[in-house]
């Protein structure tokens, strides 16, 4: 019988997966089979991209500065989120049942740190890009220490948001307020976490979008003084492009699984949240992968730099000829823009 005010720090992951109600398998169901073995499939995926970006960043000296130290933060927190999805699939399934408690709030707090340092380490470089803009600065200018306050921001953020829920934010003496979808978490964590999320979204799109209405109306300004703008419309397009891509890949991967979040923290007993999760969390890792492509590998040359690399591995012998690479006019996070001043060359803009 279950008392209130009472901890259960001595039972079992099935006593408060049976007093969630959710199921806990005891062999391997055709569901929990696809479940692994896609997300074995994007976990090794997302571990071998992400390790080829950090390679590709710590070995090109082009790469060597501010800005791709949030690229690279990046790929780290997306590389950790490889290993703590490695880790839920191979202690998924009937393997939930043998886990402890401890055991179970390691499995919860990989994912959770490395999600949230992911998320926003997004904001982090939106906010850079912005800033960038705004000051009429080439990345590169970008001061250092701001960037390494703002990647020890994202870790301590995100430390802190993985660590809660073992030390405090459980229901191990709240059995009431456990969550359906995590049935050792509080309903408030996972609603908590759900409008952090949608709070960074609303962030970016307020970002993105100020930086895009800037750069629109400088374009304009120049259209004023030179009789013909053939990159004018161009530029506009490509703008537009690139912040439909960054926004885009956030909603899609995350907008599912924050909605299922919500609905279960805000107890939701009419919701079939149980039904759809484990797809919306392997769509939310999927994100670390789609990072990989939307913020690095559409830079020109960071696929350069991916190629040499890989034929280093191939044929097993090291080159020095990343110096004579010319640089690159697309940069993977963004469209570079050239604003003139009475036809000079005035600044050179990234988003």
């Amino acid at each position: 019988m279950v008392k209130m005010g009472q901890c259960y720090y001595n039972e079992t992951i099935g006593f408060f997966y049976n007093n969630s109600g959710k199921e806990l398998s005891s062999h391997w169901r055709p569901k929990d089979v696809v479940v692994v073995t896609l997300g074995l499939t994007v976990s090794v995926l997302v571990l071998l991209t992400n390790l080829l970006i950090i390679a590709a960043i710590a070995s090109n000296r082009r790469f060597h500065q501010p800005i791709y130290y949030l690229l690279g933060n990046l790929a780290a927190a997306d590389l950790f989120a490889g290993v703590a999805y490695l880790f839920l699939m191979f202690h998924t399934g009937p393997r939930t049942a043998r886990l402890s408690l401890e055991g179970w709030f390691l499995r919860q707090g990989l994912l959770d740190t490395s999600l949230t340092a992911s998320v926003a380490t997004l904001l982090a470089i939106a906010v850079e890009r912005h800033r960038s803009v705004m000051a009429v600065q080439l990345h590169s200018r970008l001061p250092r220490g701001r960037v390494i306050m703002l990647i020890v921001g994202v870790w301590v953020a995100a430390l802190g948001l993985g660590l809660l829920p073992a030390h405090s934010w459980h229901c191990l003496c709240a059995l009431d307020r456990c969550s359906r979808m995590a049935p050792l978490l509080s309903r408030s964590y996972l609603a908590v976490w759900a409008l952090s999320s949608l709070l960074v979204f609303l962030l970016m799109v307020a970002v993105y979008t100020r930086i895009f209405f800037y750069v629109r109306r400088r374009v304009q300004r120049m259209a004023e003084h030179v009789s013909c703008h053939p990159r004018y419309r161009e530029t506009t397009l490509s703008l537009v492009k690139t912040v439909v891509i960054i926004l885009g890949a956030f909603v899609v991967c995350w907008t599912p699984g924050q909605v299922v979040l919500l609905l279960d923290g805000l107890g939701c007993k009419s919701c079939n949240v149980l039904a759809v999760e484990k797809y919306f969390l392997l769509l939310a890792e999927a994100n670390s992968l789609v990072n990989a492509v939307v913020y690095s590998c559409r830079d020109a040359e960071m696929r350069r730099t991916f190629r040499r690399l890989l034929c280093c591995l191939c044929l097993r012998r090291s080159t020095h000829e990343s110096a004579h690479y010319t640089s690159s006019t697309r940069t993977g996070t963004s469209t570079r823009i050239m604003l003139s001043e009475n036809g000079h060359p005035l600044m050179d803009s990234t988003l």
